[in-house]
Order: structure tokens, then C-alpha cells, then sequence
């Protein structure tokens, strides 16, 4: 998956600055034969595996540049997402945008919902709702309350002043969590519906308990950090 994704990222190597940070958080070998690109690429091998926000957190540290995208090798890339993104995020005064998100059948995943509260999941659970934004692929960029972690754009500077993610989220919600923060601090959190990429999600707390663990363990460190105390989203 990594090597598709480093694939994808070439084509647009000549049209972006970019720099890769690649994390190895689990016991893998890669020789340097695979990392030939025209870009930088700093690889970063943990001793143990790291969870989702560690991980990044460690990543943001190495990184140079004005903006940092958190990015799931389980990503695939049709065209340049940056520009637009890029562009759209500073003219929308915002702190992170995030693409459409489709899976490989090309329909929508719900990446981009409305924050999670204790009536919202009972409907989930009995399929009645699933918290998602709806708007088509031709939707000015607009503001929505959180957007999936498989791909964010932030400002670095705004992703620095959040103090990057929430570690003690060890998987699952810490992207919730850092968006709803974004928003108590008075900035905003975008999606733009005219960029989007692929994403063939592994699901792994459907058929994992571990991973299930893990995301009921998050879910409830959410709501005991958050409950009640959630702010009310303008659009605009």
C-alpha cells in the first residue's frame, strides 16, 4: 500500500514541494531500493508500535513545511489534491481541510459528519442514521464539524497550536477530538467537495476485537472529555 501511495505522490513531485515522513510502527522491512523518489523521504522506525496520534505527532516534529497532511497508506491518489486544498484552506481562513472521500466503488464514504453525540449513535446502531454531511462533487468548500483522519490537511502552523493530537487516544476518535478542538479555538475545520481521492478502508473494529477495543475505548474517552460541552458550528 505504501508503495502505491509513494507511486501516486511522484506524479506530482515536480508540481508541489513536498516531503515524505514515513513511519514503520510495525516490524517490517524496507530496503532503500524502495524509496527512490524525487522527494525527501525520512523514515521514522518505532521500537514498538505507536498509536495514530503518537505516530503523527512524531512525524510533525521532522516536517519543514507551512502544511502537514496526515495520510493512510490505504489512500489512493487520482489527481493533485494539494493545490486545491492548499488554495481553498487559505482562502476560507481555515486550520484543516480534508477531500471527498470515495471508496474503490467510487461512492462516498461518510469521512466528513457531524460530531458524535449519545442520541446520534443509538440511531446509528439501528441503522436510522449515520451522521453524515450530504452535498455533490460540484459543492463550494464548506465548513463541517470533524473530518476522517485517513487524510487532513492542516495549516502546520494550527496543528502545532493544538498540540497535535490527543496521544492518550490510542486509535480511533483522536481525529474527532483535534477538530473539535480547532473549533473551541475559534478556527474552522473545511471540506472541499471539487477534491477527491480513494480510500479502501480495512474496517478492522468490525472484525478485529482488539480494534474494537481500542475504538469503544476512544469513543468513551470522547464523551468523558467532551460531553456537554461540544460548540455550536457555524456553516458559514
Amino acid at each position: 500500500m505504501v508503495r502505491r501511495l509513494l507511486d501516486d505522490l511522484k506524479q506530482y513531485a515536480f508540481d508541489i514541494s513536498l516531503e515524505v515522513i514515513l513511519t514503520i510502527n510495525v516490524n517490517e522491512l524496507v530496503s532503500e531500493s524502495d524509496l527512490q523518489y524525487p522527494f525527501p523521504i525520512k523514515v521514522v522506525k518505532n521500537q514498538y508500535p505507536k498509536g495514530f496520534g503518537e505516530n503523527h505527532n512524531q512525524a510533525f516534529k521532522q516536517a519543514n513545511g507551512d502544511y502537514f497532511c496526515v495520510l493512510n497508506p490505504d489512500v489512493r491518489l487520482m489527481s493533485n489534491p494539494f493545490e486545491k486544498l492548499q488554495q481553498e484552506l487559505s482562502e476560507n481562513a481555515g486550520a484543516i481541510i480534508a477531500p471527498i472521500v470515495l471508496s474503490p466503488d467510487l461512492t462516498i464514504e461518510d469521512s466528513v459528519r457531524y460530531f458524535p453525540t449519545v442520541q446520534s449513535l443509538f440511531k446509528k446502531l439501528f441503522k436510522q442514521y449515520d451522521g453524515r454531511y450530504v452535498f455533490s462533487d460540484n459543492s463550494p468548500t464548506l465548513a463541517v464539524d470533524w473530518v476522517a483522519g485517513m487524510f487532513m490537511l492542516f495549516k502546520s502552523k494550527d496543528f502545532s497550536a493544538m498540540g497535535g493530537f490527543d496521544e492518550k487516544f490510542f486509535l480511533y476518535y483522536e481525529d474527532v477530538d483535534i477538530c473539535l478542538r480547532i473549533w473551541k479555538s475559534g478556527k474552522k475545520v473545511l471540506v472541499c467537495p471539487q477534491v477527491n481521492i480513494i480510500h479502501d478502508a480495512q474496517r478492522q473494529s468490525r472484525k478485529n476485537l482488539r480494534y474494537m477495543k481500542w475504538h469503544l475505548n476512544s469513543m468513551g474517552r470522547y464523551f468523558w472529555k467532551h460531553l456537554g460541552r461540544i460548540p455550536k458550528i457555524n456553516q458559514g
